[in-house]
Protein backbone atom coordinates (compact mmCIF):
# COMPACT_ATOMS: atom_id res chain seq x y z
CA UNK A 1 0.00 0.00 0.00
CA UNK A 2 2.64 2.54 0.83
CA UNK A 3 4.50 1.80 -2.59
CA UNK A 4 0.96 2.64 -4.31
CA UNK A 5 0.59 5.88 -2.09
CA UNK A 6 4.03 7.12 -3.33
CA UNK A 7 3.34 6.49 -7.12
CA UNK A 8 0.46 8.06 -7.06
CA UNK A 9 2.11 10.92 -4.85
CA UNK A 10 4.77 10.99 -7.53
CA UNK A 11 1.94 11.01 -10.48
CA UNK A 12 0.38 13.97 -8.86
CA UNK A 13 3.76 15.57 -8.76
CA UNK A 14 4.75 14.57 -12.37
CA UNK A 15 1.47 16.41 -13.90
CA UNK A 16 2.24 19.76 -11.44
CA UNK A 17 5.28 20.12 -12.83
CA UNK A 18 3.92 19.97 -16.60
CA UNK A 19 1.43 23.10 -15.10
CA UNK A 20 4.49 24.99 -14.78
CA UNK A 21 5.67 27.47 -17.25
CA UNK A 22 9.16 26.50 -17.30
CA UNK A 23 9.97 28.60 -20.38
CA UNK A 24 11.68 31.52 -18.35
CA UNK A 25 14.93 29.12 -18.34
CA UNK A 26 15.08 29.03 -22.02
CA UNK A 27 14.21 32.16 -22.83
CA UNK A 28 15.58 33.96 -25.90
CA UNK A 29 12.98 36.57 -27.23
CA UNK A 30 9.46 37.45 -25.78
CA UNK A 31 6.88 39.96 -26.41
CA UNK A 32 3.33 40.02 -24.39
CA UNK A 33 0.38 42.47 -25.88
CA UNK A 34 -2.96 43.15 -24.29
CA UNK A 35 -5.78 43.82 -26.33
CA UNK A 36 -9.52 44.74 -26.51
CA UNK A 37 -11.43 41.48 -26.78
CA UNK A 38 -13.15 42.66 -29.89
CA UNK A 39 -13.15 40.59 -33.25
CA UNK A 40 -11.60 43.31 -35.08
CA UNK A 41 -8.78 42.30 -32.73
CA UNK A 42 -8.43 38.47 -34.33
CA UNK A 43 -6.90 40.02 -37.15
CA UNK A 44 -4.24 41.78 -34.70
CA UNK A 45 -3.89 38.71 -33.30
CA UNK A 46 -2.52 37.10 -35.99
CA UNK A 47 -0.38 39.87 -37.44
CA UNK A 48 1.09 40.31 -34.33
CA UNK A 49 2.38 36.50 -34.11
CA UNK A 50 3.54 36.87 -37.42
CA UNK A 51 5.55 39.63 -37.34
CA UNK A 52 7.00 38.10 -34.12
CA UNK A 53 7.82 34.36 -35.15
CA UNK A 54 9.15 35.52 -38.60
CA UNK A 55 12.58 36.11 -37.25
CA UNK A 56 12.85 32.13 -36.90
CA UNK A 57 12.15 31.90 -41.09
CA UNK A 58 9.35 29.65 -40.56
CA UNK A 59 8.11 27.82 -43.53
CA UNK A 60 4.83 29.04 -45.24
CA UNK A 61 2.93 25.99 -43.67
CA UNK A 62 4.66 26.78 -40.21
CA UNK A 63 3.30 30.33 -40.70
CA UNK A 64 -0.14 29.18 -41.39
CA UNK A 65 -0.33 26.68 -38.72
CA UNK A 66 0.73 29.14 -35.72
CA UNK A 67 -1.67 32.25 -36.79
CA UNK A 68 -4.39 30.06 -37.52
CA UNK A 69 -4.37 28.76 -33.69
CA UNK A 70 -3.55 32.18 -32.66
CA UNK A 71 -6.55 32.99 -34.08
CA UNK A 72 -8.79 30.29 -32.89
CA UNK A 73 -7.75 30.84 -28.96
CA UNK A 74 -8.18 34.21 -29.51
CA UNK A 75 -11.81 33.82 -31.13
CA UNK A 76 -12.85 31.82 -28.57
CA UNK A 77 -11.66 34.24 -25.68
CA UNK A 78 -13.89 36.71 -27.83
CA UNK A 79 -16.82 34.70 -28.38
CA UNK A 80 -17.10 32.50 -25.40
CA UNK A 81 -15.02 33.98 -22.41
CA UNK A 82 -16.92 37.35 -22.82
CA UNK A 83 -19.65 36.63 -24.87
CA UNK A 84 -20.49 40.06 -25.97
CA UNK A 85 -18.85 41.81 -22.31
CA UNK A 86 -16.06 44.02 -22.38
CA UNK A 87 -12.76 42.80 -21.65
CA UNK A 88 -9.18 42.26 -22.80
CA UNK A 89 -7.00 39.51 -24.22
CA UNK A 90 -3.68 38.85 -22.99
CA UNK A 91 -1.13 37.38 -25.28
CA UNK A 92 2.29 36.26 -24.70
CA UNK A 93 4.76 34.94 -27.15
CA UNK A 94 8.09 33.68 -26.47
CA UNK A 95 10.92 31.93 -28.28
CA UNK A 96 12.75 29.65 -26.50
CA UNK A 97 15.89 27.39 -26.98
CA UNK A 98 16.06 25.44 -30.15
CA UNK A 99 13.32 27.81 -32.16
CA UNK A 100 10.66 26.18 -29.95
CA UNK A 101 7.59 28.80 -29.66
CA UNK A 102 5.43 29.03 -26.41
CA UNK A 103 2.18 31.06 -26.88
CA UNK A 104 -0.04 31.94 -23.90
CA UNK A 105 -3.39 33.52 -24.59
CA UNK A 106 -5.60 34.32 -21.47
CA UNK A 107 -8.90 36.09 -20.78
CA UNK A 108 -10.44 37.27 -17.53
CA UNK A 109 -14.13 36.22 -18.88
CA UNK A 110 -16.33 33.53 -17.93
CA UNK A 111 -14.25 30.27 -17.59
CA UNK A 112 -15.29 26.56 -18.82
CA UNK A 113 -17.28 24.51 -17.16
CA UNK A 114 -15.98 21.21 -18.39
CA UNK A 115 -12.47 21.30 -20.59
CA UNK A 116 -12.93 17.77 -21.75
CA UNK A 117 -16.26 18.81 -23.01
CA UNK A 118 -15.02 21.46 -24.71
CA UNK A 119 -12.13 20.28 -26.22
CA UNK A 120 -14.45 17.30 -28.08
CA UNK A 121 -14.65 18.41 -31.69
CA UNK A 122 -18.48 19.61 -32.85
CA UNK A 123 -18.64 20.98 -29.36
CA UNK A 124 -20.20 24.47 -28.83
CA UNK A 125 -21.70 26.53 -26.58
CA UNK A 126 -22.91 28.66 -29.35
CA UNK A 127 -26.86 28.72 -29.19
CA UNK A 128 -27.00 30.69 -32.82
CA UNK A 129 -25.43 28.07 -34.43
CA UNK A 130 -22.74 30.14 -36.08
CA UNK A 131 -19.63 28.36 -34.14
CA UNK A 132 -18.41 24.87 -35.22
CA UNK A 133 -17.12 23.74 -32.26
CA UNK A 134 -13.45 23.03 -33.93
CA UNK A 135 -11.48 25.54 -32.35
CA UNK A 136 -9.74 23.52 -29.75
CA UNK A 137 -9.71 20.20 -32.85
CA UNK A 138 -7.62 23.20 -35.03
CA UNK A 139 -5.56 24.43 -32.08
CA UNK A 140 -4.30 20.88 -31.12
CA UNK A 141 -4.19 19.32 -34.62
CA UNK A 142 -1.61 22.65 -35.66
CA UNK A 143 0.64 22.54 -32.56
CA UNK A 144 2.87 20.72 -30.63
CA UNK A 145 1.45 20.99 -27.23
CA UNK A 146 -2.29 22.30 -25.91
CA UNK A 147 -3.07 23.35 -22.49
CA UNK A 148 -6.39 24.86 -21.40
CA UNK A 149 -6.56 25.94 -17.66
CA UNK A 150 -9.90 27.46 -16.66
CA UNK A 151 -11.80 28.98 -13.82
CA UNK A 152 -15.00 29.55 -13.66
CA UNK A 153 -16.14 33.43 -13.52
CA UNK A 154 -12.01 33.79 -13.26
CA UNK A 155 -11.13 33.28 -17.16
CA UNK A 156 -8.92 30.77 -18.96
CA UNK A 157 -5.57 30.13 -20.08
CA UNK A 158 -4.82 28.57 -23.59
CA UNK A 159 -0.89 27.71 -23.29
CA UNK A 160 0.53 26.08 -26.82
CA UNK A 161 3.98 25.21 -27.89
CA UNK A 162 5.24 24.17 -31.59
CA UNK A 163 8.98 23.65 -32.27
CA UNK A 164 9.80 24.85 -35.94
CA UNK A 165 12.08 23.40 -38.47
CA UNK A 166 10.81 19.77 -37.66
CA UNK A 167 10.00 18.00 -40.80
CA UNK A 168 6.43 16.63 -40.75
CA UNK A 169 6.41 12.76 -40.68
CA UNK A 170 6.54 11.05 -44.44
CA UNK A 171 4.30 8.00 -43.81
CA UNK A 172 6.79 6.94 -47.65
CA UNK A 173 9.48 6.61 -45.69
Amino acid sequence: MQILKRLCYFLVSAELLLLIDWSWLFLKNEIKVKFSALSENEGFARSVISAFIVQLNPTVTEMADIRTAVSEAVTNAIVHGYKSTEGFVDLVAKILSKDELYIKISDKGCGIADIDQAMQPMFTTDTNGERAGLGFAVMEAFMDTLIVKSTLNKGTTIIMRKKLGVPPLDDNF
